[in-house]
This record gives structure tokens, sequence and C-alpha cells, in this order.
């Protein structure tokens, strides 16, 4: 097995479920050592994050990602055990293997090869490791960003290894990634028996006409880097469980998925306008899980889709889709942000796998990125 595939192995075998990382923050921080990488913990609550760096000055280069998976859900179900890290017909199969471990291992040893050919040169490079990215990610990269501001330490290049490829490894890069606000709305009325509506208000009747408004807008048509806005209603639960009872509240979790064309604030005052219009008697609870951005352009993107092309043949679709990554905490302090990893179509799912020659490749484009942004190509 090639460098990358083992450590991938010896990664996929520690059974870090969120926000537990099992030592596998502790396994690169001894593979990295021998570098000249200065390993620097982070710890916040019960999440373990790890910031590593090799040189003191710019500009800096940083991979970042997770070591924290996603529950394996019935683990009887699996093909094979979801910490075994089995490899089986040029697959390796296990839970994280896609998001992010292999993405990891590629990492590290892209990093060992460009360092064994060029120790020399310019800049820095660094790794931002969580435990907290599959979870609420509040004690992960958001407080690890946090202390480098605080001490004016700053990212220039920032690569997250987030699964992004479709078809074929490489072939889409995310430049962006979209807002996404949640809100917990509570309408309130008054319960009652069904046969005395006169008695009773009927938040179900009543938030119907508001929900389905919302259901219908159309916030924004998006812009050239991002679709239009989007709303959803995520849950929805009213009732006591008796078909004669009038329920005395409603509640719903909703939930946009915003691009620049929005901000938190201006989604904020529409819904409460609209809801307010409608005369319901309600509170809403809002919580932002991460602002979008986007990076138009620049030298980590041109380094990217070169490497891809020089490795894998074919330029990559470079595209802001799909959920919120890590990189909404890093792209605010003004680095560039690019998320590149494996294949997609098996994570978070039972027999979660990817390609073993698909990992060697991510290592190779890895490289060659660092060399065309540290070697000046």
């Amino acid at each position: 097995m090639s460098d990358t595939l083992q450590l991938a192995q010896a990664l996929l075998q520690r059974r870090s479920i969120t926000p537990d990382d099992a030592g596998c923050q502790q396994l690169l921080s001894e593979r990295l050592a021998p570098l000249g990488f200065v390993s620097e913990p982070m710890p916040f609550g019960e999440v373990q994050n790890l910031w590593l760096r090799r040189g003191d000055s710019g500009p800096v280069f940083c991979f970042a990602g997770h070591t924290d998976v996603v529950p394996t859900g019935p683990e009887e179900k699996w093909q094979y055990p979801p910490f075994s890290a089995t490899l089986a017909d040029g697959m390796i199969h296990a839970r994280g293997a896609a998001d992010m471990k292999g993405s990891i291992a590629a990492f590290v040893t892209a990093c060992e090869r460009f360092l064994a050919e060029h120790p020399g040169h310019r800049g820095s490079i660094a790794f931002l490791i969580t435990s907290d990215e599959e979870g609420p990610a509040a004690d992960g990269t958001v407080k690890v960003i946090e202390t480098l501001e605080a001490r004016g330490e700053k990212i220039d290049w920032c690569l997250v290894g987030e699964p992004t490829s479709t078809s074929q490894v490489g072939d889409v890069v995310k430049n962006g990634r979209r807002g996404s606000l949640n809100g917990q709305l509570t309408i309130r009325g008054i319960q009652g028996h069904v046969a005395y509506p006169h008695l009773a208000r009927n938040p179900v009747h009543q938030a119907a006409p508001a929900l389905a408004e919302l259901a219908a807008t159309e916030w924004d048509q998006g812009n050239a880097h991002f679709p239009p806005t989007s709303f959803q209603i995520a849950n929805i639960h009213a009732g006591t469980g008796a078909t004669n009872v009038i329920p005395g509240e409603l509640e719903a979790g909703i939930n946009f998925r915003f691009s620049t064309e929005q901000s938190e604030a201006g989604l904020r005052q529409q819904v409460e306008a609209l809801l307010d219009r409608h005369g319901l008697d309600y509170q809403l609870e809002w919580k932002l899980s991460g602002n979008p951005f986007i990076t138009e352009g620049g030298a980590l993107l041109e380094a990217t889709c070169a490497a891809i092309e020089e490795v894998a043949g074919y330029r990559p679709e470079v595209n802001t889709a799909g959920g919120t990554s890590d990189g909404r905490f890093i792209a605010p302090t003004g680095a560039q942000v690019l998320e590149l990893g494996p294949l997609n179509a098996t994570i978070h799912k039972l027999n979660e796998c990817v390609s073993s020659d698909d990992l060697d490749t991510l290592s190779r484009i890895y490289q060659r990125i660092l060399e065309r942004l540290l070697l000046g190509e």
C-alpha cells in the first residue's frame, strides 16, 4: 500500500465519532514533527483542535480538515465493520473515508514528498484540524481562528479537504458556500375542543397562509456565483395526539440557504415583517450557522485548477453548491479559501468508501498546489 493509504487506514481505524478525536490528532502531530512542524493543541470544551505550523514567515498555506465523523448507523448493515478500514476491490471502506480522513492522509503525504524535495521553500505550511466539524461547530475551527486572529497570525491560502468531487477525483472545486440561517418558530393559539372552535384559536389554521407565503417567496435571483436563496420548512409539529383537540401551539423549524445577495439581518427582518402582517402571535428564535463566502479568483484558485489539469488531465468545475463547511470561519479573515477532496457519493451513508487510487491522485494534486504556490512557479 502507498503511504497515503497506510496513513488513511491508521486514522480510519480510530473510532472518532464527533466530538471525539480518538487520538487522530496526536498521530498527525507525531507524524509531522520530524518535518519541522510545531504542534499546538487548542482544546475547547470537549473538542480537540490542533494547529500545526512549519515556518515563521508568510505567505501561509493551510490545510484544514476534521478528524471527527458522523455516527455509523446500524453497524450490522455495513458490508465491512465501519472502523476496520478494509481495503477491497480498490476501495477503502470506513466511516470517514471520504469525509474526510482520506483527505487528511493525502494532505500529510503531499507535504512529506514536497518537503523532501523542497525543504527551503518560501513561506509557511500549516494544518488546522478539528474534531467539531460534524457537531455543533461551536468549539472547533471558529475558536482556533479566533485565537489566531487575536495574536495577529494570518492564513493567506486555505485548502479544505471536504469531499467535493462527483464523478472523478478533482472534477469539482468549491470556491465558496451559501450561508445557513435557522429559525425555530412558535405560533401561539388557544387550545380547545374541535366541536367548539369559537372558544379556541387554531394556530395551524393561522400559520398556514404565512408559511405558504414564505415558501412561495422569491428572495432573490442569485448571482454569478450562487443560486437563488432558498427557504425550507424542515420540521413542523402541532397537536396533542387526540383528534378532538384544537392545538394550542404550532412549532416549525425553518432554514434559509442564502447567497451573498442577502444578509442575516435582512432575512430576519423580512420574515418577521411577514409574520406581523399576518397578525400572528409568535415567538421566533434565530441561529446563524454561517454566512456565505466566495473566493472569486486569485493565486490559490489558479494553482488548484492548474494542478488538477496537470495531474488528472481535466479542468475542474468551480462552484458553490452543497452545504456549509468550516471554510465559513476562515474566509472572513481575508484568506483565499477553496475546498477539494474525494468523491462525495457515499458520505454520511452506510458503507462509506473511497477509491484508493483517488487518494493517491489527490495527494499528488495537493503536492502540485504546494509547489505552484510556495516555489513561485
